[in-house]
């Protein structure tokens, strides 16, 4: 039987499934299997520590006594991670499926897995030419679409010399802002008709899901040729307002360098780069800025600020001061954010540091007084400038996330330490 829970690693608190995503067929499959499972796990009685079950499914013609592999009810898991709100999936040989949700890792009560079993689940969804690829890449990236579903973002991986892949669940239907909780000030970086506009944070933040929801922003109310360059391609836009072309690496385009080399050449307004992965795709980037395109991007940095030197530091230092000046006369504004788990326990939501290139702004870029910027932010009483540390707070003040949640994801946490316990006591306002 295949239960979507046993040990979580770390635990957490037991939550009721969301179905939203499924139709109305598919809800009651999932809640009538999970009532047949639930019922036969209290016969089994095994004697184990108690563990926070947050999903249970038993597949459609799975035989009493019988374990579900991946491989034989691949859709039904698939179906559940989705009703469940699982962000990833971690698929290895010789230990059972493993889910991320709201952070957190969780076992499943399903079989280890076996390489034929690997080969077997991805059999199922990949086409001909990506399987074919699998049986002799270490690593590859690709994405697949279950209809009526989801779309998977999946790294084929070896570890150990055996299989494995981790996939990230990627909603059809492209969140808005106001699903996402990101702040208003954010519909101004859809407004300008060129430069340079990037989301920095660590893998697994959001950055991806706030691009797509800026992407989808400008579809629905301007009339722009938006042309994407991904690796993989996660969301899918359809045409609105705008025309979109979504191209992926190694299918569509060789590089992002080329990408958007080529893309130059396509009648652009928007491009929007998945990754400033390494200086030939920065070049291509600011070049692409310079000559009169919005470009968005991500990078994988701290904050906002790092983001300035991060890209500067990609160059020789003979060339820094002239990459510097460039970037002054073309960033329009760069985001940092973190996924923080909510107070009230239902799910998680984005932290959003945000850097609006003002007037001053530029000139600290122009003199190289890029520290100074830091300073400026944590001054900032206005939308153009939101310091991590303002957002936390913000987001504390409205008992969104709570006291210790918001030191963890803080970077200068004494610091916000001291501004919590100035306003609001020592321990908080909700404790």
């Amino acid at each position: 039987m295949m239960m979507m829970s046993s040990a979580p690693l770390p635990p957490q608190q037991q939550q009721q499934p969301s179905f939203n995503q499924l139709d109305k067929e598919d809800q009651e499959e999932v809640k009538r299997l999970a009532q047949k499972v639930m019922a036969a796990q209290q016969k089994e009685a095994q004697p184990q520590q108690a563990t926070t079950t947050i999903a249970v499914v038993q597949p459609v013609g799975t035989m009493a006594g019988q374990v579900a592999t991946i491989e034989n009810h691949a859709e039904a898991f698939l179906k559940m991670a989705v009703a469940q709100q699982v962000s990833d999936i971690h698929i290895r040989v010789g230990s059972p499926p493993i889910l991320r949700r709201n952070g957190d890792m969780h076992y499943t009560k399903m079989a280890p897995v076996t390489a034929d079993q690997v080969f077997g689940f991805m059999r199922k969804f990949s086409p001909r030419d990506v399987y074919e690829k699998l049986t002799t890449a270490m690593d590859f990236d690709f994405s697949f679409e279950v209809p009526n579903l989801a779309r998977f973002r999946v790294n084929w991986l070896h570890e150990l010399d055996r299989p494995g892949l981790v996939m990230r669940i990627v909603k059809k239907k492209i969140p808005d802002f106001e699903e996402l909780g990101l702040p208003d000030v954010l519909l101004e970086f859809t407004k300008f008709n060129k430069g340079l506009v990037l989301v920095t944070g660590p893998t697994g933040c959001g950055k991806t899901t706030t691009l797509a929801s800026l992407i989808n922003h400008i579809n629905r109310y301007q009339s722009s040729h938006i042309i994407t360059l991904e690796d993989p391609i996660e969301f899918v836009h359809t045409n609105e307002m705008s025309v979109v072309t979504q191209r992926q690496l190694k299918a569509d385009t060789a590089s992002f360098p080329d990408g958007i080399k080529y893309a130059l050449r396509q009648d652009p307004d928007v491009i929007l780069v998945g990754e400033m992965r390494d200086r030939e795709t920065i070049e291509a980037a600011l070049h692409a800025a310079e000559t009169g395109h919005l470009v968005y991007s991500t990078l994988h940095t701290k904050d906002a600020v790092q983001a300035v030197t991060r890209i500067i530091n990609q160059f020789a230092p003979h060339e820094r001061e002239s990459v510097r000046l460039q970037l002054a006369g073309i960033l329009k504004g760069t985001v940092s954010q973190r996924l923080v788990k909510r107070a009230d326990g239902r799910g998680r939501l984005p932290i959003v540091e945000v850097l609006t290139v003002t007037s001053t702004v530029q000139d600290y870029i122009e003199r190289n007084e890029i520290e100074a910027i830091y300073q400026l932010m944590s001054q900032g009483n206005n939308d153009d400038l939101i310091s991590m540390n303002r957002a936390l707070f913000d987001a504390y003040r409205e008992k969104l996330v709570s006291y210790d949640e918001a030191l963890e994801t803080s970077e200068h946490p004494h610091e916000l330490a001291l501004l919590l316990r100035s306003s609001y006591g020592v321990s908080g306002c909700d404790e």
